[in-house]
């Protein structure tokens, strides 16, 4: 009996191994290499757990396998961060990627038809960074390859991967940080948040907006206006100009791009002290306005390190591991404070760094 007992355990504990990534030839052996990372159940829902887990990635894979990664756009510092993790990674495991955007997220027809393209070419597995969670519904041809959801929720039963963080969270991080320092700085007062949302009903967008609402509800914060927008930095000024002749909120929360213009606008009307600026998520601009204490807050969800982790996951289940669920970074919390500034090697992409749409192994790879 107690033979029997260890040799389930025995089992179970190369199963784990197998999947997480700690017996195949060409993974990392170093502690210091492990990525830190969540584990989100159940999995696809807008409430999760999380369980913190030290993911052991590849150097190196067992073949040049042909990744196809599609994209809603790369015309912000998030997607591009997104590209430059797929990129070096990419290029440390030996794997050919090619990286097609659909241009914006209402660009639906596009990406189907990129899909399609992926689906009947040479390729071994396809990374979806979706431009609407219902887009495989519209798609009637059989998954012959595996696909995994890059970043962006994806509703199939058909996808069992999910690289990247619960944007609810991000909305709930954010508005709870709100409700603090609205609670400290103007207490028994009311105070007013205008939201800049992203394009309405894709990408993050809806489930940002949850959770911020979540996080306000029963405080003194109310929101004040939503507006949506492409993730435009010209859209978002002339929101920004209708937004602030209509009224003065005490904040303003929006994507990293809105927030961008939301700093020169302020500027210019001399509200810079009395207006203050959340970011959903984290870009160069932004962090210069942690540091210069003209935006309070922002989320992080480490874009280089989701990157790599996509195609990390990608060639591990090509190589026979199982779906790995909803997988991502924790969200980091940053503020002007300069010991929330630090580490950012996995949250955003070299200062050089421009676009690559492919790599291949041993060659030179093609710029935009």
């Amino acid at each position: 009996m107690m033979r029997k007992y260890w040799q389930q355990l025995l089992s179970l504990a190369m199963f784990t191994l197998a999947t997480f990534g700690l017996v195949f030839s060409g993974y990392a052996t170093s502690e210091n290499l492990t990525w830190p990372l969540e584990q989100r159940t159940p999995f696809n829902v807008k409430i999760q757990q999380s369980q913190t887990l030290n993911y052991l990635p590849l150097t190196k894979a067992q073949k040049p396998w042909r990744i196809c990664a599609l994209v809603p756009h790369l015309k912000d510092a998030y997607w591009i961060g997104i590209d430059y993790g797929l990129i070096q990674h990419a290029k440390t495991l030996g794997v050919s990627l090619d990286l097609f955007e659909a241009g914006s997220y209402y660009h639906k027809d596009k990406q189907l038809a990129q899909l399609q393209s992926c689906m009947q070419g040479d390729y071994d597995a396809i990374l979806l960074g979706s431009v609407s969670p219902d887009l495989l519904a519209q798609f009637t041809t059989p998954l012959t390859k595996p696909v995994l959801a890059l970043v962006n929720k994806l509703n199939s039963d058909r996808v069992q991967t999910h690289i990247g963080v619960n944007w609810y969270q991000m909305g709930l991080l954010a508005g709870n940080f709100i409700k603090a320092d609205a609670a400290a700085q103007h207490p028994h007062q009311t105070a007013n948040l205008a939201l800049l949302a992203g394009p309405e009903n894709v990408g993050g967008t809806d489930l940002v907006e949850q959770g911020i609402r979540q996080a306000l509800e029963g405080s003194q914060v109310k929101i004040s206006a939503i507006q949506h927008a492409d993730n435009n930095r010209n859209l978002y000024r002339d929101q920004l100009q209708m937004l602030l002749k209509a009224q003065q909120p005490d904040y303003i929360l929006g994507s990293a791009v809105a927030i961008e213009a939301a700093i020169s606008t302020l500027k210019q009307k001399g509200l810079s002290n009395r207006v203050k600026l959340v970011s959903s998520y984290l870009s160069p601009a932004i962090l210069r306005g942690l540091k210069r204490e003209k935006v309070i807050y922002s989320n992080d969800d480490l874009v280089v390190l989701q990157g790599k982790l996509a195609i990390d996951v990608t060639v591990k289940q090509l190589e026979g591991a199982k779906a790995f669920g909803d997988i991502g970074p924790a969200i980091i919390k940053r503020t002007s404070s300069s010991n929330t500034l630090s580490q950012l090697d996995f949250s955003l992409a070299e200062a050089d760094f421009y676009p690559l749409y492919q790599v291949r192994p041993n060659s030179i790879n093609r710029p935009l």
